[in-house]
């Protein structure tokens, strides 16, 4: 991936603000952290293709791993740059991220005619199809370690996740993606307002460092949705993992893709919705 301006933007919004609140029945004013909610905007050669409500970090992994998990782009060499820039509007600040991308990709990309504004709890408003859902993707080849990971291993990549999500330690509302080994191992975590986000953020960001071409899975702190599912379908990853139960839609697209799925992880139990 090419450099980006993100060392030379300044006042960025941070991801977390304070307010003061009143906790009962004491009656205790106290000062409370709250995550940002922040409009943002994603530019493809200039034209504005998504506003997603986002936690502003990690923009530049979220550009990306959205560019990619929705089939504007086949492969990370094809964003030349990306930049990440301030937008007032009324009501506060937003961003921007731009990203220059090939010119098939652009052209795949208008011929879409999707134009999205996305909400945290949202992954398929402004669709202007029904055929545009894409709920049949192409089935994964198999990975034989997929099928022989263990309970426990899934238990203990939940386990080690929990340390990791500082920043919703601090304010109690983010949502969590995580990568992990086949041992179960949390190698990176992203933290987002939108759980979309945070699969985004995460997928980004491996495929930034390379471990999207190393087994790995995927363990988040949610529920499981068909877009998750679809997702982490697009970009090959055999196994996803929430902390919550799936709906019907995202079991039965895990089964028809290969995508091993578990739900309602949390110890002692963990439930495989897919074998």
């Amino acid at each position: 991936m090419p450099s980006n301006a993100m060392d030379d933007v300044v006042d960025l919004p941070t991801p977390l603000s304070r307010s003061p609140v009143l906790r009962q029945p004491e009656g205790v004013l106290l000062s409370d952290a709250l995550a940002a909610e922040v409009p943002v905007a994603l530019v493809f050669n200039g034209i504005s293709h998504a506003v997603m409500m986002a936690t502003p970090q990690d923009l530049e992994a979220f550009a990306l791993g959205f560019a990619l998990s929705e089939g504007i782009l086949d492969s990370a060499s094809q964003c030349f740059g990306m930049d990440v820039l301030p937008v007032q509007i009324d009501g506060g600040a937003a961003l921007e991220v731009q990203l220059e991308i090939a010119a098939p990709c652009f052209a795949r990309l208008k011929d879409q005619r999707r134009s999205m504004a996305g909400r945290t709890g949202c992954g398929v408003c402004g669709l202007d199809s029904l055929q545009a859902l894409d709920l049949a993707p192409p089935r994964m080849p198999e990975k034989p370690w997929v099928r022989d990971l263990p309970a426990a291993t899934v238990l203990r990549a939940f386990e080690a996740m929990a340390p990791l999500q500082v920043l919703n330690a601090a304010c109690g509302s983010l949502h969590a993606a995580a990568w992990a080994t086949p041992e179960g191992e949390v190698t990176l975590l992203m933290e987002d307002v939108g759980r979309h986000n945070a699969l985004d953020k995460l997928l980004g960001a491996v495929t930034r460092s390379g471990q999207i071409n190393q087994p790995g899975w995927v363990l988040m702190s949610s529920r499981t949705s068909h877009e998750l599912v679809r997702k982490c379908v697009r970009l090959q990853v055999p196994l996803l993992a929430t902390i919550s139960a799936p709906t019907d839609l995202a079991v039965a697209m895990a089964q028809r893709t290969g995508l091993q799925l578990w739900g309602l992880c949390r110890a002692p139990r963990a439930v495989l919705y897919t074998p």
